[in-house]
């Protein structure tokens, strides 16, 4: 992956230039009486002295100039002279950049993709996951029928072609902005759309579906400001709820747990804020148009999404998240994610997760009467074996009026190159006693691939 950009490559060059030419002599005829034409040194030569002086001067100057304009590292340090940057700090560019880099200057970095980590702070990623399956994954029974990620088996499927742009607003130095804009091609895009909405509008049922379960989607599409330990979005994002996510490089597995398709939204239309009120303790709070809508109200929707997160010390992490309103095509109601995450030794990684959703809407669930009440339980080991190497398994109990489901998975993570995942993966479901979605027990294998770029 490339990590510097012309902007940092030439502001080292220039900067190796500048220290070179403060410390060797200016070579020509013009440095005045008692200076050799072969070269001149500074002894006993005033006119040379100056000469030296003014081009070592005008190369410093060069020096700082471009070196502002270049950054590297998370921490958005810039590779240049402790004129520049105050605050020495640990060489993030490269051996050129000696102890000189500091922090706060340049005009922040992105981290990786494209374009590396060096520039004008716009990042452009993104990543292919494509797979197999020998199942469909419940709550889908049929091919395509859009109740469960994997529901196009016995097939090597491209379920994600993604690709983003992204600028971070970082507000350490004062007010920053920032933005997010995402887009994707696959089998996901049926389940990665904003199906809350009303048909036709954003990217739900508008002909960006192509067939044989393809299709478009554009999963986020908003703008940031920050200051200081605030931050506030506004637009179309990813849900806070729950501990999968939609992006593919962001699970461990290549399946999803019952209780990420089937209890919690996939993306808001909004605006979220999010205030890191000390090292512990991350305040979030927005509004937004429902579950899973793009820019539309579907029945109204107006709903609060919000939490706290916790770090309680290295190793331990509680988030909660809850959204509370009219969610939309949920219906009018409540629902919480509490997520607990533990490092139990240095290679050894559980995760709890319990989920509860109560809406007053049957529509949700066209199979069971009356409100709709989902609760859930997930448990997640995972263990490191090496850089390469990770295994792990989920054991999943959901319950969605009355009706108890189970499932569990194990799988290894496989890691040849620092940007390329495989993830092999058997996963066992049971108690599947509702007839709508069939009552037998099923195994499935999956095995998927994802590269990052």
């Amino acid at each position: 992956m490339v990590k510097w950009s012309w902007k940092a490559c030439l502001a080292a060059v220039a900067m190796a230039t500048g220290f070179t030419m403060s410390g060797s002599a200016f070579a020509g005829d013009g440095c005045g009486t008692g200076c050799t034409t072969e070269g001149c040194t500074t002894q006993g030569c005033y006119d040379c002295q100056q000469c030296e002086k003014i081009f070592s001067d005008a190369g410093q100057r060069l020096t700082e100039q471009l070196a502002s304009m270049s950054c590297c590292g998370e921490s958005a340090s810039c590779c240049a002279p402790a004129s520049i940057c105050d605050d020495a700090c640990a060489d993030p560019c490269g051996d050129i950049c000696g102890d000189v880099c500091g922090e706060g200057c340049g005009d922040g970095c992105g981290e990786g993709g494209l374009f590396g980590e060096c520039g004008n702070g716009i990042n452009i990623g993104g990543w292919v996951q494509a797979g197999y399956h020998s199942g469909i994954t419940p709550l889908s029974v049929n091919r395509n029928d859009g109740l469960s990620f994997n529901d196009h088996p016995h097939r090597f499927n491209l379920h994600q072609g993604w690709l983003y742009a992204e600028k971070v607003a970082d507000g350490s130095n004062g007010l920053d902005w920032g933005f997010r804009t995402d887009i994707m091609y696959g089998v996901d895009a049926s389940s990665t759309q904003a199906f809350g909405n009303s048909p036709g509008t954003w990217d739900f049922q508008n002909g960006w579906d192509t067939g044989a379960g393809y299709g478009w989607a554009l999963p986020q599409a908003y703008a940031e400001l920050a200051v200081g330990d605030f931050s506030v979005i506004a637009g179309h994002f990813y849900t806070l709820a729950g501990y999968e996510v939609v992006t593919a490089p962001g699970n461990f597995f290549y399946s999803h747990a019952l209780t990420m398709y089937n209890t919690e939204p996939f993306t808001h239309t909004g605006v979220l804020t999010t205030y890191a009120a000390n090292d512990s303790i991350t305040l979030y709070n927005g509004w937004t148009a429902g579950w899973d809508t793009g820019f539309d109200r579907f029945r109204g929707g107006s709903s609060y999404l919000g939490g706290v997160g916790l770090s309680i010390s290295d190793d331990l992490s509680v988030t909660y998240i809850a959204t509370a309103g009219e969610l939309g095509w949920r219906g009018n109601g409540y629902s919480h994610s509490i997520v607990v995450d533990a490092n139990l030794t240095d290679d050894l990684n559980y995760v709890f997760q319990t989920d509860m959703t109560r809406t007053n809407d049957a529509d949700a669930d066209p199979t069971t009467p009356g409100d709709d009440r989902d609760n859930s339980i997930n448990q997640y080991l995972f263990y490191t074996i090496n850089d390469q190497l990770k295994a792990g398994t989920r054991l999943e109990w959901w319950e969605n009026e009355g009706a108890e489901q189970w499932e569990a998975t194990w799988g290894v993570n496989i890691s040849p190159m620092e940007n390329l995942v495989v993830r092999p993966e058997i996963r066992y479901d049971w108690g599947l006693d509702r007839p709508t979605f069939g009552t037998d027990d099923r195994t499935t294998f999956g095995i998927d691939a994802v590269l990052s770029f």
